[in-house]
């Protein structure tokens, strides 16, 4: 039968350290502690003496001071698996855990599982065709040398970074190895562990390089164990369930996610509040507990992603307050000039309200920089503006304190003309076409990052049809919307045609209309 030795690497809290060590090895299972060096001598005396008298558990000494993202974690590990594998000779499997992982099985359904599959269980994936890096440097871990720790010396870590860069002086990868990356909470067989430990014995020069790569915790075992193993003795995964946030930091679990936990095909699970006082008895009396019947769901990310999206936007346990009602009102009035040069549709808008004491605000969809009231927060980023489009109307409309508001559009945004026209509060939507020469069509490329100095005429030539027929597409899809009210307005419209349509639009007097109609250099460019 499977007997595990957890490695243990924690850092504070030795009476719960100790707590922890006794649940695991309450089933006959053994654990090797590795208490960082940066942390009391008095605590680690504490655990000593929590441990006396405990077979089953050891601590590691000399301690390492561990630091995120550096060898030090490697060592730690290394040296405790050395005093695992030399004070538990019966122990079939090593398992890593930290001081914030709990069980979510119980033992007799853990050596059960190592039981039925001779297998290593060690996320492994290539470092360089994976996705397994999500963000930040990739191939600069590797060929450069990282000498100081990045969170206690940002400034430093990256200096030392560029320097290398400026100077050429990037290194080549071992020739004969290669580099996988992966969770570090793995779960290793004995043999492999001892061909682990023989391999770093033999090979210094791949010690010494990993010694200075970048967060060596992720490719180190992942790196050795597919060198050393078969394949197919592999299973790519980890044994221990942790979940990410959108901002690249750890979730942690509370006592109300006991019953999800237990339902995930994990044995272990990272990170558990410590103010999980409920969560953390339950699952410490779960491991020594003859418990086997878990249904396995397998749906906590899925559930983790669903309710965290709907979070963003408000539909988790209930609406946000400021969408409780989705109208902008059925007594209020907008205007929406729509216009592909935006500097003749600002011109426009700023007589209006000169001219009509309106409200105004320009391309708030379309242009961060925008000149907005403070909204609370929801008005800061496009994409809060366009989640959130009738609500920040809504505000405005307050803020304001009109039933009346202009506001200008590019015709790329036919989903919110469609959007707001389809509101109970009344829509105006004015279409104003003007002439688009090649010298706009170049510059509106340049703008939306088409384009850049150095494109060939060439190529700009081959671009500027399409870019014409992309303008037209755009008023066109707005024509297919069905608006009651829709109007349009061009540089070559007689000035009477002009009066009367702005008559029309912001439903005021002709001499009103005129003004606006007069707008100095209204088509200019």
């Amino acid at each position: 039968m499977a007997r595990i030795a957890f490695i243990l690497l924690c850092h504070k809290d030795p009476d719960v350290v100790v707590a922890q060590a006794r649940e695991l090895s309450a089933a006959g299972d053994y654990v090797a502690i590795h208490f960082d060096g940066r942390a009391p001598a008095s605590q680690f005396a504490a655990i000593e003496r929590g441990i006396a008298g405990e077979p089953n558990i050891v601590v590691t000494k000399p301690r390492v001071k561990c630091g995120w993202g550096e060898w030090s974690l490697v060592e730690a590990t290394l040296n405790t698996l050395r005093k695992a594998v030399d004070a538990f000779p019966r122990a079939s499997h090593f398992y890593m855990i930290s001081g914030d992982c709990r069980a979510i099985k119980s033992a007799r359904h853990a050596h059960a599982m190592l039981d039925s599959r001779d297998v290593d269980y060690i996320e492994s994936v290539d470092f360089f065709d994976s996705d397994w890096i999500k963000t930040g440097m990739k191939e600069e871990r590797l060929i450069y040398r990282h000498l100081v720790n990045e969170r206690r010396h940002k400034r430093t870590f990256y200096a030392l970074l560029e320097m290398q860069r400026r100077l050429g002086l990037s290194r080549s990868i071992p020739p004969d190895i290669e580099v996988m990356i992966g969770s570090q909470w793995w779960c290793l067989r004995r043999p492999t562990v001892e061909k682990v430990l023989a391999f770093i014995d033999r090979r210094r020069d791949v010690v010494r390089f990993f010694r200075t790569t970048w967060i060596p915790d992720e490719t180190f075992f992942q790196t050795l164990v597919r060198h050393l193993v078969p394949r197919a003795e592999i299973e790519s995964r980890t044994l221990t369930f942790l979940m990410f946030t959108d901002y690249g930091m750890p979730a942690t679990f509370h006592d109300d996610h006991h019953d999800l936990l237990l339902a995930q095909d994990y044995l272990f699970a990272r990170k558990i509040s410590p103010e999980a006082h409920g969560l953390l008895e339950r699952l410490g009396a779960l491991w020594s507990s003859d418990r086997t019947d878990f249904p396995i769901a397998g749906d906590g990310r899925r559930l983790f992603e669903f309710l965290t999206q709907r979070g963003r936007v408000g539909r988790r346990f209930a609406q946000r307050f400021w969408e409780r009602e989705s109208s902008l009102g059925r007594e209020r009035e907008l205007i929406v000039i729509v216009c592909k040069k935006w500097h003749v549709a600002k011109r426009l808008a700023a007589t209006a309200r000169e001219a009509l004491s309106i409200p105004v605000v320009e391309y708030l969809f379309d242009e961060e920089e925008t000149a907005l009231p403070d909204l609370g927060g929801i008005d800061r980023t496009l994409a809060k503006r366009h989640r959130h489009r009738r609500a920040v109307l809504r505000m405005l409309y307050n803020r304001f304190e009109a039933d009346r508001l202009v506001i200008c559009l590019d015709p790329a945004r036919h989903d919110l003309v469609a959007d707001f026209a389809a509101d109970r509060s009344l829509t105006r939507v004015l279409l104003v076409e003007c002439d688009t020469d090649d010298a706009y069509l170049r510059g509106h490329a340049e703008r939306i990052g088409l384009i850049g100095d150095s494109t060939p005429d060439s190529t700009i030539r081959q671009i500027l049809p399409t870019l014409t027929q992309d303008v037209v597409a755009e008023f066109e899809q707005i024509r297919a919307i069905d608006l009651e009210h829709l109007y349009r307005i061009d540089e070559g419209m007689d000035e009477a045609t002009l009066v009367a349509t702005l008559t029309r639009v912001f439903t005021c007097d002709e001499e009103t209309a005129a003004l606006i109609a007069r707008t100095p250099h209204l088509f200019d460019d």
